[in-house]
């Protein structure tokens, strides 16, 4: 073979790997290019902030339908709206549904009510605006204003259907602001699924849904705020199709003469907490789901909590807790696997 013969073979080797580099590098999967196609979507609903990520290879900016999908949403369960259906309802006695957002949002209430005794109980609206943490002015309830509103508390003031919910006792009402976020957020979650987007994060007012992988292909890794230090972090959970929703008495409250009065309300004893838990952090297959819990093992207190916990292996939860001055955790088994840092 002479030297020119051995040229041309090397050249068509050459050629031939380079086309099939080029080849190869065009036909990987989006990995690369993934960060290019994750958006970002920011906006105001229930009176906080939404931030939302996700992929979409043909760059679709999807605000203005979330905007209008959570303004319809909160037109059924958001309270402080004067002609919302919940304000509706808690101003007379039956409510029609006339949207599709009340009942599942009623029905889920429903269950975490059973499941947890009633330490999550949406029908405390009377006590939670006695207090001030509802459409009426702050306010400090004296005791016997507390024991007569405490007869309008109990999910046996109702009844509903998949039609319309009725009360059973004048003056009954509804408050759904301790799941009504974490609803919100499966709402959008849904949306984009039925959009063909697999890779998202949704957060509204901290509850938070994930599905898929973040721009780095890596799982989304949420934190945990810090209820001691504001604007800092206690830890970071990485979430696998997840939600996480977050209840602490550091972020709700008021002072009046130098005494701070926080929004989580005790469904039985219609005072407001005062135990040692600072912060309750549940995560859960659905944002509603862990949203109700949350403020219910809030309510409860550490070792209440805890015998709930035992019971429903689907639930991952971290509870931060002062003990004689030190803080401190207690976490579930498998949520020790998915702290990414402390």
């Amino acid at each position: 073979m002479n030297p020119n013969q051995k040229k041309n073979i090397i050249y068509s080797i050459v050629l031939l790997a380079s086309v099939a580099i080029v080849w190869w590098v065009r036909n990987q999967p989006e990995a690369a290019s993934q960060e290019a196609t994750y958006l970002n979507v920011l906006g105001q609903t229930m009176g906080t902030t939404y931030n939302i990520k996700y992929q979409d290879d043909q760059r679709r900016s999807f605000k203005p339908a979330i905007d209008s999908l959570l303004t319809v949403f909160n037109q059924s369960v958001n309270h402080y709206l004067p002609d919302s259906e919940i304000t509706r309802f808690n101003q007379q006695d039956t409510l029609y549904f006339d949207l599709p957002y009340f009942y599942p949002v009623l029905k889920r209430s429903d269950e975490i009510v059973q499941a947890t005794d009633s330490a999550f109980d949406p029908t405390v609206a009377p006590l939670v605006n006695a207090w001030g943490f509802g459409p009426e002015d702050q306010q400090l309830p004296d005791s016997a204003t507390v024991d007569s509103l405490l007869q309008l508390v109990g999910f046996d003031k109702i009844m509903y259907t998949p039609e319309y919910v009725t009360k059973k006792i004048t003056g009954a009402s509804l408050n759904f602001s301790a799941i009504a976020k974490g609803a919100g957020v499966d709402v959008v979650g849904e949306y984009l699924n039925q959009q063909g987007v697999n890779n998202f994060m949704v957060e509204i007012g901290g509850e938070v849904l994930c599905q898929g992988v973040n721009d780095k292909g890596e799982p989304w890794k949420i934190g945990i705020d810090d209820p001691n230090r504001a604007g800092n972090m206690s830890a970071a959970v990485t979430l696998n199709n997840q939600a996480i929703a977050t209840s602490g008495n550091y972020r709700n409250y008021y002072e009046v003469d130098g005494k701070r009065y926080a929004h989580t309300i005790d469904p039985k004893t219609g005072q407001q907490v005062t135990h040692s838990v600072l912060s309750v952090s549940v995560i859960a297959d659905d944002c509603m789901t862990a949203d109700g819990y949350a403020t219910a093992f809030m309510v409860l207190g550490l070792e209440p909590a805890q015998k709930i916990i035992a019971r429903d292996p689907s639930l991952e939860v971290l509870i931060i807790y002062d003990d004689n001055g030190t803080t401190k955790t207690f976490q579930t088994d498998g949520l020790k696997d998915m702290v990414v840092n402390s």
